[in-house]
């Protein structure tokens, strides 16, 4: 009986010592990991350019102010058609008018009682087209157009609508680029390089393709999307 018992405590002993060892050597090689990054980027141009131009007429009363106004709007729709610009790209949104005696708290310096304000937007993918609009605006300014940019930034805004497209192929170059960096670490830390252990795509960033001071993507046609993809593989 004694010995049946010293058996089955020896058979007990050495299977503990076998799951041990093996929790062991998964412990350890779980700890064997390298993480590296991948960095995948892709020069894109915008797709779609919303510019408002946003404008001021003023006057002593209302039909003088609204006279102005209307002399403003087509001189602007004049010189978009001078751009060749679409005129169904074209569309009146934005309109203020404000009679600064209501307030007797405003400070009216210009002496004029009544100010409108008032936006037209472009929305186009033609982009070169307001590129070169955009660089020309000053002749708005010599026509008598007073331009204002209270309600936002003056000048078009280029947007990259297609992100969804490049994604795909941006992710596998990315992820690649950190399998490299994972296999060169492996040959110089004279191992193997296992599999997979954790992925994480990271996010995209639209960035301006020229960066300077003051200059923001929006502002820039030309565009860098960028992605860094996160990797962790196994060592063996």
């Amino acid at each position: 009986m004694k010995l049946t018992s010293s058996i089955v405590i020896g058979v007990a002993l050495i299977i503990a010592a076998a799951i041990g060892a093996d929790g062991l050597r998964e412990m350890h090689t779980g700890d064997r990991f390298v993480t590296v990054k991948g960095v995948a980027e892709k020069e894109v141009e915008a797709d779609l350019a919303l510019w408002p131009i946003r404008f001021i007429a003023t006057g002593d009363t209302l039909a003088d102010a609204q006279q102005q106004a209307r002399q403003s709007r087509e001189t602007i729709v004049a010189f978009l058609k001078l751009q060749a610009i679409d005129a169904k790209a074209v569309e009146l949104q934005r309109l203020d008018v404000t009679d600064t005696q209501a307030n007797p708290y405003q400070n009216n310096s210009s002496g004029k009682r009544f100010i409108i304000n008032q936006t037209l937007m472009v929305r186009t993918t033609d982009i070169d087209k307001v590129r070169q609009a955009g660089q020309s605006v000053s002749d708005l300014v010599d026509s008598g157009v007073v331009l204002s940019s209270d309600y936002g930034p003056a000048g078009p805004t280029y947007l990259f609508n297609d992100l969804n497209t490049i994604k795909p192929a941006m992710i596998a170059e990315a992820t690649a680029s950190a399998r490299e960096a994972a296999q060169q670490f492996a040959r110089d830390a004279g191992t193997e390089l296992g599999d997979l252990r954790r992925a994480n795509q990271g996010v995209f960033q639209i960035l301006p393709r020229d960066q300077a001071p003051g200059i923001t993507e929006e502002q820039q046609p030309a565009k860098v999307v960028r992605v860094v993809s996160t990797v962790e593989y196994y060592l063996d």
